[in-house]
């Protein structure tokens, strides 16, 4: 039986950080930390104001407020035991859509010391070649020049952020949450470069009034489906229109770098450090390159679910050996960590039954993945002489994933890359595999270039439209 645990204390609360980007992830981690630490009575001040800015957004935000912002949020235990906790942290909800002004003068507000943010990898309009800001997008242009009446992330921060200045609001904190290497620095670069295009005052007073910590994040947390909601409600005895579920590990490591104050989250576990760069390399290159080495063999193998997909012992070898062969000689280990047991609980994370994540999670938006999780360590083992078989193997199931959307069953599939450009989408089609490999994703690593990745690539290309990806990864396993 699960126990329902409930923070009395939240309704005196109030509101110190923005969030944009009121998803699951951030509703089982970031709110599951600050919740806990709302009890203590020191702590009153660091609510959090949620904030939708897409039109998908409206079904969360009527749920939300249909229950007073509360929700269920219940934690998987690899032993089959789960706890419930009712999150009240989310003290407010703000639709950008319905009421964009709202957006921008609660960034205004002095109360406010923190915006936090999850708006995906792909949300931070860089250049996957340049690592430059793109601000020839449309909808840039739109919001550099009509300053109030922003469209995007970066228009309204940018105009909460001038009337903040007009105000003299006080400084404050952009925390980017996103599974981004240096995810502080790129959230800088992404901010200050539309702030500098559209505003070199504004650009100056950021400059001196607001930092960008760099940030570590980990929990799996699954996608929620209408038949989840209706396992977890019964489950749990509740009657949540908004329930998240997610594993029983949890992780968060920031850089101490917090201008106007921050909540004190080490108190319930999270970990300040001068730099999480040794942590945020760990777990970019084990659990997120691990994922997407998993996710699209599995998919078109037939698997639906992680858990069922690692109870095939080949995958489960062939990600092992990727932990061990490939990726660790470039993984050193933050102080006091166990390299070896965090691998070995990794396979256990993936494999917990009462998680069960959605493999087409872990498929989603690979055109910005690759470059973050996988690309990085594959020039280093490119330029070592490494064995390629693994990465050769996965980018060939990739193409076939977007090429032909049907796994080895023959059942067809949808594929969902937000990201993907006209240019990506012409190189997927061709028939030439070798255009495939100019695809946005991969422009950070010269693949044509080495003769053993394209020997094995050219091979698994053929092989696993020939023979099926569960014939060919069988081949590969030592």
């Amino acid at each position: 039986m699960s126990m329902i645990y409930y923070n009395d204390e939240v309704s005196e609360t109030r509101t110190g950080i923005l969030h944009i980007g009121v998803g699951n992830f951030h509703r089982a981690h970031q709110q599951f930390y600050t919740n806990m630490l709302l009890n203590d009575e020191d702590q009153k001040d660091w609510g959090i104001c949620g904030v939708c800015l897409l039109p998908a957004d409206e079904k969360i935000v009527k749920n939300l407020r249909a229950q007073n912002l509360q929700y269920s949020l219940t934690i998987c235990g690899r032993n089959g035991k789960d706890e419930v906790y009712k999150i009240g942290s989310l003290r407010e909800l703000i639709w950008g859509v319905e009421d964009p002004q709202s957006v921008v003068r609660k960034i205004a507000d002095s109360s406010v010391k923190i915006i936090t943010l999850t708006i995906t990898e792909g949300g931070y309009n860089l250049d996957k070649k340049t690592g430059e800001f793109i601000v020839g997008d449309e909808k840039i242009q739109h919001d550099l020049k009509n300053p109030s009446r922003p469209e995007t992330v970066f228009g309204f921060v940018a105009e909460g952020l001038r009337q903040r200045k007009i105000q003299h609001g006080g400084a404050m904190t952009v925390l980017s949450c996103d599974n981004l290497q240096h995810n502080g620095n790129t959230t800088k670069k992404a901010f200050m470069s539309f702030i500098e295009a559209q505003d070199s005052e504004l650009a100056a007073w950021v400059k001196e009034n607001v930092t960008f910590p760099n940030s570590m994040v980990d929990r799996i947390t699954p996608a929620t489906t209408a038949e989840d909601v209706e396992r977890l409600n019964k489950r749990n005895g509740t009657d949540d229109r908004a329930p998240v579920y997610c594993e029983d590990f949890a992780q968060w490591v920031i850089e101490d770098d917090f201008i106007a104050g921050r909540p004190a989250w080490e108190r319930v576990g999270v970990e300040f450090t001068n730099d999480v760069t040794v942590f945020e390399n760990m777990k970019l290159s084990l659990l997120n390159a691990s994922h997407t080495l998993l996710s699209y063999p599995a998919f078109l193998m037939g698997y639906r679910k992680v858990d069922q997909a690692m109870e095939d012992q080949n995958l489960v070898k062939f990600i092992r050996d990727f932990m061990d062969t490939d990726s660790t000689p470039f993984v050193p280990a933050p102080e006091n960590t166990d390299l070896e047991k965090y691998k070995q609980t990794l396979i256990e994370r993936f494999a917990n039954h009462s998680v069960s994540d959605q493999v087409s999670r872990l498929c989603f938006d690979g055109i910005s993945k690759f470059p973050v999780y996988i690309v990085p360590n594959l020039g280093k083992m490119i330029k070592g002489a490494k064995d390629l078989t693994r990465p050769a193997f996965l980018i060939a199931s990739y193409r076939h994933y977007l090429k032909y959307k049907t796994d080895d069953q023959g059942n067809v599939f949808e594929t969902a890359e937000p990201w993907i450009t006209e240019s990506d989408q012409k190189l997927i089609v061709s028939d030439n595999p070798q255009d495939f490999l100019e695809l946005s994703a991969f422009k950070g690593v010269q693949l044509k270039a080495s003769e053993q990745f394209m020997k094995l690539y050219n091979r698994f290309v053929e092989d696993i439209k020939n023979s099926g990806t569960d014939s060919v990864l069988q081949s590969i396993i030592k």
